[in-house]
């Protein structure tokens, strides 16, 4: 798919990893709809990043939003051929807290948002998609989830995420197979520790030591490489079912 061709829904994508990608799509001709809960942002995005993207309050945990909002992106853009999930939150904390186990609304919560949310929109943007005229190969949209490393090696306090990513990762494939019937590919990406403006607040001893665990470079990630690993994504056809790891070679410690 050339990128200039892209009309996408990215959520999350007022700030931070989604910001980067609409960015590095608009950058390339690309047409973009942001999907965020913060509308104060939104507004923000939209006057900076130009006349080719458009904001939606979206609830990712809503049905109703998400199949609302998508077929209004869906006209604004001109069609739909791609949708980027990056909507994402912590969940931060221990099973066994100091003062109390974790509130099972914690745990859902985080589930809700990252798994349900992103799988929410990925039916919903295929719904749509099918109904494209094929192009190359066939092809007719392309779905891009966000996992994490967490996924993969999660620390103490990270259960609820980990295992929400974790969820992410596993329906890719199965996914997958299922749209292959119609032309549209899945992926995921799974990036490590990213500089965005969760860490902006972080102290500098904790930051620097957060670069050092990263093999090579020893630094936090760039959204702009998260970006362009979905622009690469996009362009590539022959990358279906997969997760990718973005990582620096960083595996993470138990905590």
């Amino acid at each position: 798919m050339e990128l200039s061709q892209v009309k996408a829904v990215i959520t999350g994508g007022v700030s931070g990893l989604g910001y980067a990608v609409a960015q590095h799509l608009l950058a390339q001709g690309a047409s973009v709809a942001l999907f965020d809960v913060n509308a104060e942002k939104g507004a923000e995005a939209v006057a900076t990043l130009g006349p080719k993207a458009h904001f939606f309050r979206t609830d990712v945990t809503s049905e109703e939003d998400v199949v609302a909002n998508l077929k209004a992106a869906h006209q604004a853009l001109g069609g739909l051929n791609a949708a980027i999930n990056c909507a994402g939150i912590l969940g931060a904390g221990r099973v066994l807290g100091k003062e109390a186990p974790m509130p099972l609304k914690t745990f859902a919560g985080t589930v809700m948002v990252n798994l349900v949310g992103s799988f929410n929109v990925a039916k919903g943007a295929a719904d749509l998609m099918q109904h494209n005229a094929a192009g190359e190969d066939g092809e007719r949209g392309v779905i891009v989830n966000t996992a994490s490393i967490a996924a993969y090696e999660g620390q103490i306090g990270q259960a609820a995420y980990s295992a929400s990513k974790g969820g992410v990762i596993a329906m890719t494939l199965p996914m997958a197979r299922e749209f292959a019937r119609i032309g549209v590919r899945v992926m995921t990406v799974a990036p490590g520790v990213f500089h965005t403006p969760m860490v902006d607040g972080m102290p500098e001893n904790v930051y620097q030591s957060l670069c050092a665990q990263v093999p090579y470079p020893s630094r936090l990630g760039k959204p702009e490489e998260f970006a362009e690993t979905v622009a690469f994504i996009l362009r590539n056809r022959y990358l279906n079912g997969e997760t990718i790891r973005v990582d620096g070679a960083v595996r993470l410690q138990p905590k």
